[in-house]
C-alpha cells in the first residue's frame, strides 16, 4: 500500500504561482504523477516523474508553466506552477504506481486537492 497526502492547492490570480505538494508513505515508488479534474470534464493527465532518476514526462498543455520534481530522502513530489490560467481551475490529483510500466495507469491515488485560478 502507498499513502498520499497532497498539499497547497488554493485561489490564485491568472499569472500567480501555485506549489503542489505529494507525501507518499508505504510501499517504494516506481513512479508519481499529477492528474487533474475540472468540473464537468474526465480526469486528464498533467505530469510524470520517473523516481529513480527524475526524467519528467509532461501534457502539451503544461507548455513550459508547471514543473514536476521530487524529493526522495523526503518522499515527496512537488508541482511547480507558475503563469496560471483560469482554465488550469481543478482539483488536481497525486497518482504513484511501484512499477515503471509506461503509461497512464497508477495503483494508488490522493484524495486530491482544489486549485481555483480567477481572472
Amino acid at each position: 500500500q502507498v499513502q498520499l497526502v497532497e498539499s497547497g492547492g488554493g485561489l490564485v490570480q491568472a499569472g500567480g504561482s501555485l506549489r503542489l505538494d505529494c507525501a507518499a508513505s508505504g510501499r517504494s515508488i516506481g513512479r508519481m504523477g499529477w492528474f487533474r479534474q475540472a468540473p464537468g470534464n474526465g480526469r486528464e493527465f498533467v505530469a510524470r516523474i520517473i523516481w529513480h532518476n527524475g526524467i519528467k514526462y509532461y501534457a502539451n498543455f503544461v507548455e513550459g508553466r508547471f514543473t514536476v520534481s521530487r524529493d526522495k530522502a523526503k518522499n515527496t513530489m512537488y508541482l511547480q506552477m507558475n503563469r496560471l490560467k483560469p482554465e488550469d481551475t481543478a482539483l488536481y490529483y497525486c497518482a504513484a504506481d511501484p512499477t515503471l510500466r509506461p503509461g497512464l495507469e497508477f495503483e494508488y491515488w490522493g484524495q486530491g486537492t482544489q486549485v481555483t485560478v480567477s481572472s
